[in-house]
Formats: C-alpha cells, sequence, structure tokens
C-alpha cells in the first residue's frame, strides 16, 4: 500500500520546512561560534599584542581597519562567483579554512607577521561570507529573516565571547598572549568538524527557498533602486562613525585604564551584549521593519563620549554600547538585503552591500585611527559628525520604504 503524498502547502510540509530551516540555522550557528572562538579571541587582544611588538595607534587602527576592509571589499568577487557557480559551500569551507591562520600568531615575531596573518583571517571571511549569508537567508525564509538572523547571530556571539574570556583566563593565570594564540587550535578543529556536519545536512541550499517566494518577490512592485541606495548610503555613515574594537583595547592600555588581563573581558562582555541585542533586533525587524535600525545612529552618537574617557565606568559602558550597535548590525543589515533581492543573486548582493559597509568602516578606522593621534576630542567630534549625517538618510529611507510599500499595494 503506497503512502500518499503531502500537498505542497500542507501544515505537514511547513513544519518539515521549519525544521529544516532550524536545523541549518543552528549547526551553523555552532560553527560561527567555534569560529569567533578563535578569531575574536584574537582580535579581543589584537591591540595590546601589536602594542607589544611596537606597534603605534595608528598602524592599530590601520591593520584593524584595512582588515575589515579587505574582509568585506573581496566579497563582490566571491559573492558574484558563488551565484555564478552555485558552490556555495566550496567558499564556506574555503573561508573559514583561512582561520586556521590565527593560531599561527604564537610564531609572530614582529607586527607586521602579525598584522599579515590577522589580515589573512580577514580575507577567509570575504570567502565564506556573501555564501553564507546567500545559504541562511534560504534557510531564515521559513522563520523569519530578522529570527532566524538573529538566532545565528545570538550562537554567533557565544563564541565571541568564549574566545576573549579564554585569554582572560591564560592571562590571569599568568600565561602570554602568545599561550592563548596556541590554545586556539582546539576550537578550530572542532570547527572544521561542525562544518562538515552542517554541509551534509544541506548540500543543496539554493534549492530549499520556494519557487512561489521568489516569484512573489520579483512580482513585488517597483524596483527598489532608490530605497537600496539610500540604505547603503545610510550604512556608510554610520560605519564611517564607528569605531574598531582594537582601537578602544588600544586607548584601554595606552591609558592604562583597566588591567591587560581585563582588556578581554570588555570584549567578551561587549559580545554578550551583542547575543543579547540580536535576538531582540531580529524579533523588531520582523514586526516593524527597518525603523529598528535607528537605534545604530543613536547608540553610535552616545559612543564616544563615553569610550575615549579615562574612567573605569565609561569605558565599560562604551563596550556595552558598542556590543549592542553591532548586535544590530550583524541581524538586521543582513536581513534586510536578504528581503529585498532574488534567491539566485544574493551572493552578489551581499558582496556589493559588505563592501559598502567593510569600505566605509575601514575609512572611516583611517580618519579615526589619524584623528586619535591629534588627541581623542577630535575622533569623538568625528563619531559624532557621521552619525548626525546618517540619522536623516535613515528617516528617508524609511519614507521611501513606505512610498513603495503604498506604490505596491495599488497595483
Amino acid at each position: 500500500m503506497s503512502v500518499p503524498e503531502i500537498p505542497p502547502g500542507s501544515p505537514a510540509t511547513a513544519g518539515s520546512r521549519k525544521d529544516r530551516a532550524y536545523r541549518l540555522i543552528i549547526l551553523f550557528g555552532i560553527v560561527a561560534l567555534l569560529g569567533d572562538v578563535v578569531y575574536e579571541g584574537a582580535r579581543s587582544v589584537a591591540g595590546p599584542f601589536l602594542f607589544t611588538l611596537g606597534a603605534s595607534a595608528f598602524t592599530v587602527a590601520f591593520v584593524a581597519g584595512f582588515g575589515e576592509f579587505a574582509g568585506y571589499a573581496i566579497r563582490i568577487a566571491t559573492g558574484y562567483l558563488a551565484d555564478r557557480s552555485r558552490q556555495y559551500w566550496v567558499f564556506v569551507i574555503a573561508g573559514y579554512l583561512m582561520i586556521g591562520a590565527i593560531p599561527f600568531l604564537v610564531l609572530a615575531g614582529s607586527w607586521e607577521v602579525a598584522a599579515l596573518l590577522l589580515i589573512t583571517e580577514r580575507i577567509g571571511k570575504a570567502f565564506r561570507s556573501p555564501s553564507k549569508d546567500a545559504i541562511l537567508s534560504h534557510a531564515t525564509s521559513a522563520v523569519g529573516r530578522g529570527w532566524g538572523f538573529g538566532i545565528h547571530e545570538a550562537l554567533d556571539q557565544i563564541g565571541a565571547v568564549a574566545g576573549p574570556v579564554l585569554f582572560v583566563l591564560a592571562l590571569a593565570a599568568g600565561g602570554s598572549y602568545r599561550g592563548g594564540f596556541a590554545l586556539l587550535v582546539i576550537p578550530f578543529i572542532l570547527l572544521l568538524v561542525a562544518l562538515l556536519f552542517a554541509w551534509r545536512s544541506m548540500p543543496d541550499p539554493a534549492g530549499f527557498e520556494t519557487a512561489a517566494q521568489e516569484d512573489a518577490l520579483a512580482a513585488g512592485g517597483p524596483s527598489p533602486g532608490r530605497h537600496l541606495t539610500l540604505y547603503a548610503a545610510f550604512t556608510a555613515l554610520t560605519m564611517a562613525g564607528f569605531v574598531v574594537f582594537p582601537l578602544l583595547a588600544f586607548h584601554y592600555k595606552a591609558f592604562s585604564i583597566i588591567p591587560d588581563a581585563e582588556i578581554p573581558a570588555f570584549y567578551a562582555i561587549a559580545m554578550a551584549v551583542d547575543a543579547v541585542v540580536a535576538l531582540m533586533a531580529g524579533r523588531g525587524y520582523d514586526r516593524y521593519g527597518l525603523a529598528v535600525l535607528l537605534g545604530v545612529p543613536v547608540i553610535g552618537l552616545v559612543i564616544p563620549f563615553v569610550a575615549f574617557s579615562p574612567s573605569f565606568i565609561a569605558a565599560l559602558a562604551g563596550a556595552v554600547l558598542w556590543g549592542a550597535s553591532m548586535g544590530m548590525q550583524e541581524t538586521i543589515l543582513r536581513a534586510a538585503v536578504a528581503d529585498f533581492t532574488l534567491p539566485g543573486g544574493r551572493g552578489f548582493a551581499y558582496g556589493i552591500f559588505n563592501t559598502v559597509y567593510g569600505g566605509a568602516w575601514f575609512a572611516g578606522s583611517i580618519a579615526i585611527g589619524a584623528l586619535y593621534m591629534l588627541g581623542t576630542v577630535y575622533a569623538a567630534a568625528f563619531m559624532i559628525m557621521m552619525q548626525c549625517a546618517a540619522l536623516p538618510v535613515l528617516w528617508e529611507t524609511l519614507r521611501e520604504q513606505k512610498r513603495m510599500a503604498g506604490r505596491t499595494a495599488g497595483t
């Protein structure tokens, strides 16, 4: 006796899609968690470590900013190639393998070698991120874009907390930065095992999103060209005024605001806040849309007033606000790109968008680092100016979104 087929639109099919979506999101979250243990652990001490090797404040800001820029700029090419080849997993696996550069920091004898290894890891992120986001965009279509990306970001940040905590414990126990880097070999090996399971769970992620969803988006109304241009302009402005954490860590070290062993703890706190805010922002995006992004420039306006303060409490507040802003950025910015693009071109779309994101962050980092050398007040003034410029652009983006919704409803 044959088993009757389940109609495509039945509740059972919908439930199965959700189960498979959650499975992939969680598996990918575990992969990201382990990856973050490695590279976020290293980033939490990158500023002080480069300082011990003779790097200046400008050099620290340049290395961090250029690493972020490289990690985003190359995504145009990797995203385009991933879409053309449909080999998303190849790019994901290659990118995660490049995280292996971080444990080699134990051998770095100069700031130039250390900078090269740190930048190599960021280039690896350029390889994996467009494809990873494209894969996640298919899965999150079944559970809500914001919520799905929020879950992934929250799991991701568990690793971002664990990595810095590892260095806190290593330094508190009398160890060194190099000893901490050597320990990162263990989570890197576990990452590769988890990545294998994620790949085997859904080797063809592009086929997950239904044709009906693609057709609905394609017929959704007027082209969102101006809307996306405004969205990109807002992103560029707000990121240009967003300081990189290694410069904050450099500030803590240079002015002896907190002991060396506590600097990774500050980063861990920021990442914990990131995880909590990511879940809240994801739910908020699914319910209220892009309006939730207003929190990014508002928080960005406050950060300069506390982050560069010589006060321990103010510095802690700056780390908390920095983490909150990151939680919103990593969740909402990525979810919105998926909602405005067709499944077949998402790798390239993420590549373009993230190039804007990273390019602006790099340019802003150079400006902030150079101004910091003149005085913290100059760096703070630049950050405030960028966030003030971003607010009206975001407001116009929200107005354009409403106009688009109105035109679509009238068609």
